[in-house]
């Protein structure tokens, strides 16, 4: 059994380090013909820019993606700079008509998301030619062998139960140097596919044919994203459900987070698309989805017709009808660890590293801080978003929604969700968004807070203060102090996991939806004089 994960551990690096090295191979380039083409599926307006683009990548020169993608952008810096001399020269005439015009010429765009959109249809080599070669060659044999690696263990970990043995001793769970190579990876990973989307083009060809079959599109840098967010999932779930074979909630849950994301945030989506629909995620809500309310997307539903406004509808009946009251009935456990795909990631991914979630008061402190502070953020922002549709105005107060939206969008939406929340799993742990960024876990929390039947009993009677619920709470709770004082667990940030309970030898905690009465236990120290205990134990 050991050969056999040693010979998948083998597999699996072979697969990632292929999957690493196809993004340096290959070339691109483009015939006249096609950068025709290009230009008029792009319908520019601008002349300068045919110009441009045919001295940057209408030549024989077998270009890499790092030089083809620079030259592709110096061309249209030089084109949008040909155009702001031109503005800036009939400002000085006041010629405010012909300034007015320029700005039509201008192209908008993230710079590399502009390469990308070119690189895709000038790429020659192993990823754009041999793709079902290439795609085995690294999606194939990462898969197969992390299976190998995994399945011996339904052998090799004895009889059912958890196995933590060695967890802090080991250099991948316990910030070693194979945990520093995990987070050096997934940041880099995710920086690209934000920011140089075009860099990793190599990586999107390998996803072509499944988005054709799925959506009838070739594949973005976002169906790539998706179609490796479910298999990493759906791999890392099997290695859940040989830990966890013995605790049916886990295996429950972890068949639920994967069924919403591939089948909800996946593929109903996509197919969404191919039926000339909006893409649309139904289990994503407002706050988290948090550019539902932007312009664009609304005009785009309302655009949709009876589909669009059902959309716009529901997402609006999701945040303040459904999100609520499953909260009362069941605790934000519902969403953040049964549908949430970044739960779900989490969940999955990320369970090898939950022991490394900060215990401290001080991150409790910062953690309540920072999560209501993008709450705030994502609610003014949205208020601004529906003043200026409604008013047609472009800002509010002086200040632009757009450059709000942006900033939102580059600090929350990108580098805390991806590049923070996921990459440094192997770090802080696996709930670094879901602790301390997500807006919709703040919303939850208040409603589990004040207003929930859920909560995590505690037989203190029982507890051998052994802390190996304090230990692998992923949200940072110390539940070792709530269980030493038999006091039930109501916290805003508990998730409901139950691995609290999992790990328990004694059975000391029970995840239960009780009726309100009694859920939050007082935490004075009572004396047998100052209350009537049989009184008190018959309320509870």
């Amino acid at each position: 059994m050991k050969a056999i994960k040693q010979t998948g551990l083998a597999l699996f690096l072979l697969g990632l380090a292929i999957f690493i090295g196809t993004v340096f191979t290959g070339s691109f380039s483009l015939t006249q013909a096609e950068l025709d083409t290009f230009l008029k599926e792009q319908n520019y307006k601008s002349e300068v820019i045919g110009d441009e683009l045919q001295k940057a990548v209408v030549t024989p020169e077998n270009l890499n993606i790092f030089q083809f993608s620079s030259a592709v952008r110096n061309a249209y810096t030089a084109s949008n700079n040909h155009y702001d001399a031109l503005i800036a020269k009939y400002n000085a005439e006041k010629n405010w008509d012909e300034k007015g015009k320029q700005f039509q010429y201008k192209i908008s765009g993230k710079p590399h998301s502009l390469s990308f959109s070119l690189a895709k249809s000038a790429g020659k080599g192993p990823a754009p030619d041999n793709t079902a070669l290439m795609w085995f060659l690294t999606f194939g044999l990462a898969i197969i062998g992390a299976l190998m690696f995994m399945l011996p263990d339904i052998i090799l970990l004895g009889k059912p139960g958890i196995k933590n043995n060695g967890i802090f001793l080991n250099a991948a769970t316990n910030r070693g140097w194979i945990g520093w190579f995990a987070f050096v990876f997934l940041v880099t990973f995710y920086i690209l596919l934000y920011f140089f989307p075009d860099y990793i083009v190599n990586w999107v060809y390998l996803v072509d044919p499944i988005s054709k079959s799925i959506s009838g599109n070739p594949a973005s840098q976002w169906f790539l994203y998706g179609f490796l967010y479910c298999t990493v999932m759906s791999v890392m779930a099997v290695r859940m459900y040989i830990k966890y074979r013995h605790n049916k909630y886990q295996i429950l849950r972890t068949t639920s987070v994967l069924f919403f994301q591939i089948v909800f945030a996946f593929l109903i989506p996509e197919i969404l698309v191919r039926f000339e629909k909006p893409w649309y995620d139904f289990k994503n809500a407002f706050p988290l989805d948090y550019d539902f309310f932007f312009r664009w997307n609304l005009d785009e539903l309302l655009a949709s017709g009876a589909f669009g406004l059902f959309i716009l509808v529901w997402g609006v009946v999701l945040t303040i009808v459904v999100v609520p009251v499953m909260v009362y009935f069941f605790g934000k456990r519902w969403y953040c660890s049964w549908v949430c795909g970044c739960g779900g990631l989490a969940e999955t991914l990320g369970d090898p590293y939950r022991q490394l979630s900060s215990k401290t008061l001080l991150s409790w402190r910062v953690e309540r801080i920072v999560i209501h502070s993008v709450l705030i953020f994502v609610l003014v922002m949205t208020g601004f978003a529906l003043y200026t549709f409604f008013s047609g105005e472009g800002q509010v107060l002086g200040i632009k929604t757009q450059t709000i939206q942006d900033i939102y969008g580059f600090l929350i939406g990108a580098i805390f969700a991806g590049v923070i929340g996921t990459g440094f799993y192997p770090i802080f742990g696996n709930r670094v968004w879901c602790r301390f960024g997500c807006p919709l876990a703040a919303y939850l929390g208040f409603v589990q807070r004040f207003k929930s039947r859920f909560r995590i009993t505690t037989n203190g009677g029982q507890c051998i203060s052994c802390g190996n619920c304090s230990t692998y709470c992923e949200q940072g709770i110390d539940v070792r102090a709530y269980a030493q004082k038999g006091e039930n667990i109501v916290r805003s940030s508990c998730v409901g996991c139950g691995v609290c309970s999992a790990v328990c030898p004694r059975g000391v905690l029970k995840l239960e939806n009780g009726p309100e009465e009694g859920r939050i236990n007082p935490t004075d120290v009572l004396l047998g004089n100052d209350v009537d205990l049989m009184d008190l134990v018959n309320k509870k």
